[in-house]
């Protein structure tokens, strides 16, 4: 049965609830950001007229410059043309809409661009980096928005992992040189028995550099339980946009070619011009890996496009792995069907906003 809001009084609480953090998660191809990007232009604007809500990746390799092709940024995504109207049971919720209606929103957006392409960016700085942007939205009277694919960093933040900064071992690294992934992954997985980590499933080790940094990470905190960084967890409304599988896979060997088609080939080659070592592209897996293997002749392009397309079929299966585990953890996720209209999805997600049993619990 449907409810009726006044709708002075529906405004308001809107307003009221909305500083409160929305996740939308998904697996690739599957339209997070659009979505996201539509609702925080529909949702009440800011006190002094701006976007009331801005959105927070939480995508693990998008944190990277001039890796843009690869990662899937997709920065124009973040400007809407105009703001779409939203009803909930006749009730246009849009405030920042009707000010700017006919013009360009732009979308503030966190945590893309942050580090230089060579560099290790890790989960315990992903940690701090989301609390400082987190921290800074709320105190703007804004609604955080986190969107991305990476369920360990969505994870972490929402539940508050303590984690702990872990610096290199040469000697440990010395002694893993040389194994197979089928070997180190082995011995990551009865290092996670002993630790009982939910962390490094195989989206974060399908390569032997990104191996053994797991077994290195979680070799210290088997050996140093202390001391940890404390930080809160997070409430929120979480949203999973759930695509067809079939659908999926469509979308995503359909957005492979485009991106090739786009120059993700001279992409990379740029980056290895700029001393970027080979290796250090592989360590972050899935197009950078397949195409650096390209450029530097270990493949050919077919072999390229075959494997990677695979990789990455595979890889949003492991994310929905991930997300099905988060439920099995306590994570309350909404799920919204990819293929409706964007006005119906970002009504839906307005709805279960007015619905305290719809958010996170663990």
């Amino acid at each position: 049965m449907a409810v009726r809001f006044c709708r002075t009084a529906f405004f308001v609480y809107l307003c009221t609830i909305m500083q409160k953090m929305i996740t939308i998660l998904g697996p690739t191809a599957s339209g997070k950001t659009p979505l996201a990007a539509a609702l925080a232009a529909t949702l009440p604007a800011a006190p002094d007229g701006s976007v009331g809500a801005e959105i927070i990746s939480a995508d693990s390799r998008q944190v990277y410059r001039r890796m843009d092709i690869g990662t899937g940024k997709d920065l124009s995504d973040y400007r809407l043309k105009t703001n779409p109207s939203i009803a909930v049971d006749g009730f246009a919720t849009n405030g920042f809409a009707s000010a700017v209606d006919g013009f360009a929103v732009d979308i503030p957006y966190h945590l893309i661009d942050i580090c230089e392409p060579g560099t290790k960016y890790n989960l315990f700085q992903y940690q701090q980096d989301f609390f400082d942007a987190y921290t800074d939205i709320v105190e703007r009277g804004k609604t955080p928005i986190l969107c991305g694919g990476t369920g360990l960093y969505i994870e972490a933040v929402l539940k508050g992992y303590q984690l702990s900064p872990v610096p290199q071992n040469p000697e440990l690294r010395a002694s893993l040189e040389g194994k197979t992934l089928p070997e180190l992954t082995q011995m990551l997985t009865e290092l996670k028995a002993k630790t009982g980590s939910v962390m490094h499933n195989k989206t974060d080790v399908d390569s032997c550099q990104r191996a053994i940094r797991a077994i290195e990470i979680e070799t210290y905190n088997l050996e140093n339980p202390t001391p940890r960084r404390e930080l809160p967890p997070v409430d929120s409304l979480i949203i999973g946009v759930n695509i067809d599988r079939e659908l999926r896979r469509e979308k995503i060997t359909r957005r492979l070619k485009a991106r090739l088609d786009e120059g993700m080939v001279d992409e990379v080659r740029a980056l290895l011009n700029e001393g970027i070592p080979a290796e250090d592209l592989i360590y972050y897996g899935l197009e950078y890996k397949y195409l650096t293997e390209y450029v530097i002749g270990q493949t050919t392009y077919d072999e390229m496009f075959s494997r990677l397309e695979i990789a990455i079929h595979q890889f949003a299966k492991r994310q929905m792995t991930w997300f099905r585990g988060m439920e099995r953890r306590g994570f309350k996720i909404n799920w919204i069907d990819a293929t409706l209209p964007m006005e119906e999805k970002v009504e839906a997600i307005l709805k279960l906003t007015t619905q305290p049993c719809a958010t996170a619990s663990w």
